[in-house]
């Protein structure tokens, strides 16, 4: 099997056009046809990680968190960025990134996490914007559903829980070709006029390309009448942070500790329970302090993330409970949710969770 076969599957899942302008997410080390012997998953891709790679005889790393964030000037060694880098050029080991793109949708890092809290009615806290287009083409009546259905399997007309959306309007168009043009109906020279179906439907911006190219297709004409929106409509299935609610309202400190539980960590520092029941969770794994508004926003009682600073805790106010678990904490399940599927779509591949904790941060 080659890593395209393998990055094909993880985009698709998670395509990088969602990932933050600041990330690095995508085949970082590597050329994507290089025959894969086997799939190591980590959160982190460091030395040791590499190192694991090695001993178990896999030549292709996926990491959540990219080796490498911005660029990189000198390959000399000098840093653990540098190190890793060069160790796995030299081994041929490919590394590949998923992270803020798996953030970002509704299966990936905080998916697993409302698994593991058990929380239902679901959603997206904070959805993203200028994420979709509309896509809108004239085409004759009778090859309307042909033009709707190349759009529909080349990724358009998903809203929320339905697909092939489309709005359909009957008119007419006109026209008239020149002696230079091959047209579909009409005679050159003279204008025609033909009864046609404006249809519209939505795409994500990153497959327009995609749909277009589909659409023209299987449009019967020679010069294809349509136009290309971009659309400020928030993605409801696509953004950062998910809210939920647990089956029944527990007691917040009783909540609290069964978090050290359900997250495996040690240590969950948060704000003093001001409230004595809790139902509406938010969550979000990595830093997530830039959700406090948007969960308050949201009515939840609890946000569990990481990375809040002391003062940071105050903003709170008494609105809600802050519950930060750690970075590594919250994303640690990543690792499983990554290897399971690819184990899903690959049955025959050997897909392997680093034996390596590459948590930097230690309790006593």
């Amino acid at each position: 099997m080659k890593a395209i076969e393998i990055i094909r599957f993880l985009e698709q899942w998670a395509p990088p056009a969602l990932q933050e302008g600041y990330d690095n997410s995508g085949l970082i080390v590597g050329d994507a046809n290089t025959e894969v012997t086997g799939v190591l998953v980590s959160l982190d891709c460091t030395e040791d990680v590499v190192d694991d790679a090695i001993s178990r005889g896999c030549n292709m790393i996926v990491s959540h968190h990219p080796i490498v964030f911005s660029g990189l000037k000198k390959l000399n060694g000098k840093n653990y960025v540098e190190r890793t880098v060069i160790k796995a050029i030299r081994h041929d080991i490919l590394l590949y990134a998923i992270h803020t793109n798996l953030d970002h949708v509704t299966d990936g890092v905080n998916g697993r996490i409302v698994e593991r809290l058990g929380l239902i009615n679901t959603s997206i806290l904070a959805p993203k914007k200028g994420l979709l287009h509309k896509v809108v083409v004239f085409v004759p009546n009778a090859h309307a559903q042909a033009v709707r259905d190349a759009m529909f399997d080349a990724g358009a007309g998903h809203i929320g829980n339905y697909d092939r959306c489309s709005f359909n309007l009957l008119g007419e168009g006109s026209f008239r070709g020149n002696e230079e043009s091959n047209a579909f109906v009409g005679k050159k020279g003279q204008v025609h006029s033909e009864a046609e179906t404006r249809i519209e439907v939505i795409v994500p911006a990153y497959l327009s390309g995609r749909v277009i190219a589909a659409m023209r297709t299987a449009h019967p004409y020679e010069e294809v009448a349509h136009d290309l929106y971009a659309l400020e409509n928030e993605h409801r299935m696509i953004g950062a942070g998910l809210i939920g609610d647990l089956p029944e309202e527990m007691d917040a400190m009783e909540f609290l500790l069964s978090l050290k539980t359900s997250m495996k960590t040690t240590c969950v520092r948060h704000t003093l329970p001001h409230r004595h029941k809790v139902k509406r969770v938010a969550v979000c794994g990595g830093s997530g302090s830039f959700l406090l508004d948007r969960a308050k926003a949201k009515g939840a009682d609890v946000l569990v993330t990481a990375d809040f600073k002391y003062h940071q805790f105050f903003d709170a106010d008494n609105e809600l409970i802050i519950a930060d678990v750690g970075h590594f904490e919250s994303e640690q399940f990543t690792v499983e949710l990554l290897a399971e599927r690819l184990t899903d779509n690959f049955p025959t591949f050997a897909t392997h969770l680093t034996r390596v904790r590459t948590n930097p941060v230690h309790y006593l």
